[in-house]
Order: C-alpha cells, then structure tokens, then sequence
C-alpha cells in the first residue's frame, strides 16, 4: 500500500501492538477450574534468538509448559532451504531440531514453525513462531509478511511455501530454489524472514514434489512489482493492570518491520502436457479418443485396413466432441468399418515435446472391440434358441417362417430424451437429447401445444437447433415461455432420422413453467468497478447458479429460485464472459475476484435489491465465513481440574464466541481502496514479523 494508506495502516497496526502488550502484561497462569487458553510461552533457545558465529547444528528451544509439534513435514520450514529433511521433535517442555545439512558460512537460518506447536493438553496454538540465528558476525533481520488466498474462490492458502528470489532470470523460478521460504499457516499468513536489505522477488508455491521451486503443474502466486523490507522503531504507549486492580502508563519502543501487507492471489494455470491419454472402441459403432489437455486443432485420423483404406476419419465416422476437444466420440456410419472388429488407424496429432513444445507426431495404433466376443456369443446364444424354436415349432406342425419374419420385423427406434424434467424454468430453452447424430429434422413433425383451460392449442414455436457447434447429440428450443402454463412438446414418428437409418417412436414431453410469483428477483448495484465485470450468484457451497454482467453498475437476475445464496463478482478483463487464470511466465495475474460479504435470503415474489462497493470490505474479510471451506482448526476447549487434570467441556462454544473468531472484523488494514489496490482486515492482526506472536 503506498501514501496515506500506507500512514493509516503503521497508525492501526501501534494501536494493535498497544493491545497486544496490555494482554501479556496482564497474563497469569490459569487456577483450578479456570479455562487453559493460553498457548505456550517461549522461555529460552540454544542458541538465543538473533545469536551471531553459530556453528551447531543442533537447536533447543524450551516453553513454559509441555508442548507438542504437529505436521511438521508440511509446517515447518528452515531458510536457507534444506535438501536433507531436518530432524525436529518434542518432549516435555523442549523442542530439538537437528538440521542435517552443512552449515553454510555467514548465512542466517531461520526455522519456521508456522502454527506446528501447541500446548500438549489443550492443543492451544502458538501461531507465527520462528527462531533465528547467523553463522556469520552479523544477522539479516528484516521481514515481508502478507497473505495468500486462492484467486478464484478467496479461500485462505493453508501450508504453502512463500518465498523470494533477490535477483530473477527467466528460468529463476523454474529452475533455482526459493532463497528465504516460509509457510502460510491456518489463515494464509506468512513472514518470510533474514532478508538482507535489497529488492526481493515474491512468490508462494504448492511445492508438491518439494523441490522448493514451480513446475508449471503447480499452483503459484507472484507479486507484480520487487519490494525492499525495511523496519522502523517506534514509540508505544501501553496501560498496565495491578493485581490491585490500579493501571500505571509505560512506554517502550517496538520495531515494525515492512512491507507487512502483502496479498498474494495463487492460481493454476491449468497447464497439462498434451498427449494421447486413451483409445477406445467400447461399442462397435463407436471410436473414442480422449487427449490429456483441451486443444484447438483435432487429429488427422485415417484408415489402414479393410476397403476404406487411406480415407480420412471424416469419410467413414461423424464427430461428437466437447467444446474443449479434449474428448472425441466418433459414431463410425461405414458398414464395411464398423463390420471389422479390429481397426488400424494411423493418427497424427499435436503432442508436448521434451522443449515442452507442441509439434506434430504419428502413431499407429490397433484398436479392438472389446464386445465382439460377447457379441459373438450372443449371436450363437440367438441362433440356439432359434433353433430350438423352430423344432418345437415343427413338432407342433406350426409355420415358424412367420413367427421368425415378426421377430425380424421388430424395429429399434432412435431414443429420445428431455432431461429437463416436468418443470420448465422461463428463462431456459428446453433442452432435448437424442442418442446418434440426426441426419434429418423433419421440421412439419415437431409440435409445441398449450393447455388453454381444458382444450390443448398449438402452438408456433422456433427452430429445433444444436446447443453448440461441436456436441451433435444435444438440441435446444429457445421459445418465450408464458409462467404458469402447462405446455406439451410431440415430436411424430421417423422427425427424426439418424446416421444409422433409424427412426423415433412417437416422442410426447409435458411440463408446466414456473408461475412469475414463484421467484424472487436480486439486483445488485455495484460501485468502485471501472471495467467489464460478471456477477456470480453462489449457493451454500460456494458452487455459481447464476451469473449477470455488469451492465451500467448494475447486475440483474430476475428470475432467482427462493433461498439462501452468496455472492462474488470477477473483474472480465478481456470480457468473455468467463473468469480466467493467470500466467507466471507471462506475467498476468488472474481476474480479481470480490465477495459480497453478507449472506443474502430470498423469498418468493421478493424483490431484493443490495447495493456494492467492492472496495469496502477488506478482501480477507469478503468472503462469508459460512461458505469459507478451509477454516482454521479451533482449539477444544478444557476444564482444568484442581488435581492439575483436564477435562473436554461438554458445553464448548468457543467458536461461536466472536472473541475467539478469526474471521470477526478486526479491520485492521483498513478498508479496500477505490484505486483498485486490496487491503487486508483481521488477517495479520497482531501478527508479529519477528519470532511470532510476542
């Protein structure tokens, strides 16, 4: 954050530091029946904290009670980065840490232990706890401290791995190893520590193979522009209270250490490797290729046996694919192809090569029907019985050469389907699914009627067309629908005729649309949005049901089903439409997203109407707690005995208790900024740059 907000935000964070002082002043041990709420207190290290020509690699670090270490594969972390895994334990009141690699010359190592420790009994975390010492005769003591949240959804970013570079190459970050890393912990926090003054680089990565650099599968956040840390000494005013119950004034000097607002949105760029992933023929008439990542440009596919020898796919097969292309159905419509139970197809297509490049490679390959043997076997089963039908027929002196023609005659129609259901919502088209490609709509056989009172009239309805230009399986009927009325879509037999020379049975689906007074209509009225934006309207599981443009700062959605939803808009930088990822190397973000902060009720025949600033509420504070997925644990809260033992209290309402919330509204960083910068609110309240919590 830069000018005044930068001044507002020191100004907050000395009246937090204030609070935080007043509270450990004021701390005592817990008496018998009290409740343990306190997490342990660091008491000494060896070596100290801040130490100078350190050359042990074995560390101690005692608390004021018994403590454990949990997760810490995932938790702890030591910079400079460690290829061989320290070894890090706990027993009683001390914790030992045994780093197996050679101590580097005039470097400060910090151990980072994020949330990992806690009391034993009561599981009280101490949250932002770090050690620091120099093998050299000076230590590096500044700080970056910030917040990492998921770009697309603003979950807080649990357990990965933040770090710098302080000086960045092309290959830096695909190739070197972080050089100071830290841990975000429960809430997305992070103080990566040591840095000598300078310019740094910031990134945090889902390090998955723990190589403590990005591979282009994992997930990463950059900050746009290099930071310098710097700390700054100022004077704080404290209020101390006696056991008396008398308060006395006292003065001390607290170092900050900046920037300390640092947000971090990570993303996947949802880069996959292309290549052929599976071929199939699970059904004669039908060939499938799936790719492993979504491409623009399809395969060249042709023949290599049988009649049809040399031909391109697109002679002997119809293509129904996703919009993606990554999966590729072929109705194959050649009886000579589809009468071979083995096919060799020669196939040239786009695949990543070892540059990670995309270029052209060719594969033959030999593809099976699998149901030919059992195909096979039910044919002979077919003929048995046959068989068997006409000897008993003969015995019976009965002419079987009609009972076999009728059973011969028996047809099988193409099938049809409405997936919609018996409830048409008003502003959908209906939807009408076929199982093969048509090759005519006989348009005179496609019927829309009304019920008008008792009598059903019919109706002009639009064009039966295909939803997209790549699914050949999938139609639609766009027609403006009267709410309230009951409606019946007949399609007459053989309207449709398919690639195989089959035809529909007689087709009926009735429905009813919803009355207008069974839903309720939401309005958002958005301000501090200067580009394209989409407004999504979410359902208790953060999942979109609806979405609406921005359109004159206003989002419309007219025709919500009652209930209980959220909200989130995406700044459309390049107004598609859709939300898009970022590219590290690329160097774009992905599209900010806002959340509305409240939970919104709607009741049928409401009319809901909500104003928006998206810059009002700080962006850690946006998102409603109710829908928030990786919430941090919360301590189970016990009763100590007089005997020194402790019990689960039965009656535990700790999280519901605002005091104890991590996400009630500290606003410590203030509100969002309407230049566009985001702010944070409670986030990194009391959290302390060096050492954690102090």
């Amino acid at each position: 954050m830069k000018g005044n907000e930068s001044t507002y935000m020191q100004l907050l964070a000395g009246a937090v530091m204030v609070s935080l002082l007043g509270a450990c002043a004021s701390m005592g041990r817990p008496t018998g029946g009290d409740y343990d709420i306190e997490p342990p207190v660091y008491v000494r290290s060896n070596p100290a904290i801040g130490s100078t020509g350190v050359s042990r690699n074995h560390i101690t670090i005692d608390f004021n009670e018994n403590v454990q270490v949990e997760d810490v594969m995932n938790k702890v972390v030591v910079s400079p980065a460690q290829k061989n895994i320290p070894q890090i334990t706990a027993n009683g009141h001390r914790v030992s840490v045994e780093l197996r690699d050679t101590m580097l010359p005039n470097t400060t190592y910090t151990i980072d232990f994020s949330d990992a420790i806690s009391d034993l009994n009561e599981k009280n975390v101490l949250d932002g706890f770090a050690i620091d010492f120099a093998t050299g005769d000076s230590i590096d003591s500044l700080c970056i401290s910030g917040m990492v949240f998921e770009a697309r959804n603003l979950e807080p970013a649990q357990g990965v791995l933040v770090g710098v570079y302080s000086d960045m190459t092309d290959t830096t970050i695909t190739s070197l190893p972080l050089e100071r890393i830290a841990k975000t912990n429960q809430l997305g926090q992070f103080t990566v520590r040591g840095l000598k003054p300078g310019d740094y680089h910031i990134f945090a990565i889902n390090d998955m193979n723990r190589d403590y650099h990005w591979n282009r599968s994992e997930d990463v956040a950059f900050y746009d522009v290099t930071v310098s840390p710097k700390a700054e000494t100022t004077v704080t005013t404290d209020t101390l209270t006696a056991a008396d119950g008398s308060d006395s004034i006292v003065t001390s000097s607290v170092t900050r250490y900046f920037p300390n607002d640092i947000l971090l949105t990570w993303f996947n760029e949802g880069y996959t490797p292309q290549y052929l992933k599976d071929y199939s023929r699970q059904e004669r008439r039908k060939l499938f290729i799936k790719f492993s990542a979504p491409s623009d440009t399809l395969p060249d596919i042709r023949l290599l046996n049988g009649v049809d020898s040399g031909l391109p796919i697109d002679s002997w097969a119809r293509l129904n694919a996703t919009e993606t292309r990554d999966s590729l159905e072929y109705f194959i419509t050649d009886t000579a192809v589809i009468a071979q139970d083995t096919m060799m197809i020669e196939m040239r297509y786009l695949r990543t090569d070892t540059l990670d490049q995309l270029s052209w490679t060719t594969d033959t390959l030999r593809v099976l029907f699998k149901g030919a043997r059992e195909e096979k076997r039910l044919k002979e089963e077919a003929e048995k019985k046959a068989a068997d039908r006409r000897k008993k027929a003969e015995k019976k002196g009965e002419n079987i050469d009609s009972i076999e023609a009728a059973e011969a005659a028996k047809l099988t129609f193409l099938k049809v389907s409405a997936p919609g259901g018996t409830t048409q919502e008003i502003y959908k088209p209906l939807f009408i699914d076929v199982e093969q490609p048509l090759d005519t709509i006989i348009a005179g056989g496609l019927h829309m009627l009304m019920l008008n009172d008792t009598i059903w009239d019919t109706i002009t309805a639009p064009p039966l067309e295909r939803v997209d230009s790549f699914g050949l399986l999938k139609f639609k009927l766009d027609m403006k629908w009267t709410p309230g009325t009951k409606y019946k879509f007949v399609v007459d037999s053989a309207a449709f005729i398919g690639a195989y020379n089959e035809w529909n049975n007689t087709f009926t689906h009735e429905f009813s649309t919803r009355k207008l007074e069974d839903y309720s209509a939401l309005y958002f009225n958005v301000s501090g949005v200067t580009d394209s934006a989409v407004v999504e309207v979410l359902d208790k599981g953060d999942k979109p049901v609806a979405e609406a443009p921005l359109r004159n700062g206003v989002a419309e959605f007219p025709y919500m089903q009652p209930g209980t939803y959220y909200a989130r808009l995406f700044i459309d930088r390049n107004g598609n439409g859709k939300w898009d990822t970022g590219s590290l190397l690329d160097s774009i973000q992905p599209e900010e997203v806002y959340y509305y902060p409240k939970k919104i009720v709607l009741k049928k025949n409401w009319d809901v109407e909500q104003s928006w600033n998206i810059y009002d509420t700080p962006i850690d504070l946006q998102k409603p707690k109710e829908i928030i997925k990786n919430k941090p644990k919360t301590a189970k809260k016990r009763r100590r005995n007089k005997d020194g033992s402790y019990v689960d209290d039965e009656n535990d309402r700790r999280d519901q208790d605002e005091e104890d919330d991590p996400y009630s509204d500290g606003n410590f960083f203030g509100p969002g900024n309407s230049n566009g910068t985001r702010n944070f609110g409670n986030g990194m309240n009391g959290f302390n740059n060096r050492g954690g919590y102090r």
